[in-house]
């Protein structure tokens, strides 16, 4: 699928595409520096953390890239739908894993410092 040109000068749309793709960009890091700095504690479980985070940062960035596309088409046409909330609900879980994980961190992982 083409997208057809841009619809608005202010170019919102786009805007909001590359929020999201820094978003995803920075839980993607974060998981994989949460991994990194946990490794000692917590071993293979810190990867596990670490590849899940980094697989719904992933997730959630490619859901936004056609997020776009629909919200372009639904500019554009009519009868198109628009946006859906799966990139909302991937860098949630994202989101809530890192949280997770560094909680987890500072209950048991801080002590053994």
């Amino acid at each position: 699928m083409t997208v057809q040109g841009v619809y608005d000068p202010g170019l919102q749309a786009e805007r909001t595409l590359l929020a999201w793709r820094r978003t995803c960009l920075s839980f993607a890091i974060a998981s994989l520096i949460g991994a990194r700095y946990t490794l000692d504690v917590f071993g293979l479980f810190a990867i596990g953390f670490g590849v899940l985070g980094s697989a719904l940062a992933a997730g959630a960035y490619f859901a936004a890239a056609r997020g776009y596309q629909r919200a372009q088409r639904s500019l554009h046409e009519a009868d198109s739908p628009g946006t859906s909330g799966t990139p909302v609900l991937l860098a949630t879980l994202a989101a809530l894993l890192v949280g997770a994980a560094c909680a987890v961190f500072i209950a048991f992982g801080s002590s053994t410092l």
